[in-house]
C-alpha cells in the first residue's frame, strides 16, 4: 500500500499521536484502522436500508420517513438529557 502526505494542524496530529499511543499503535496503524472502521455515508445508508428491509420482513415495521424523523428528534432528546454537563 503506497503512503501518502495529508496536512492537518499540528495539534491535530499529535492528539492522535497520544491515541494512538495508548493503544500501542503507531499514527499510521491507528489512522489505517479508523479508516477501516468508520463507514462512509453511502455505506450507512446502505447498512440503514438492509436493516429495514429485514426488520420489514421479519415483522412488517415499515416506518415513514416522518416518523424516522420523529424517532431521531426522540434519540437526540434522549442522549442530550443523559450527556454530562
Amino acid at each position: 500500500m503506497a503512503d501518502a502526505n495529508i496536512r492537518i494542524p499540528t495539534e491535530a496530529r499529535d492528539r492522535l499521536a497520544e491515541i494512538a499511543a495508548s493503544e500501542g499503535l503507531s499514527l499510521r496503524a491507528y489512522l489505517a484502522r479508523l479508516a477501516e472502521s468508520v463507514l462512509t455515508p453511502a455505506e450507512r445508508a446502505e447498512r440503514a436500508e438492509k436493516a429495514r428491509s429485514v426488520l420489514r420482513e421479519w415483522n412488517g415495521y415499515d416506518p415513514t420517513e416522518a416518523e424516522v424523523a420523529d424517532l431521531d428528534a426522540e434519540l437526540d432528546r434522549r442522549l442530550a438529557e443523559a450527556a454530562p454537563r
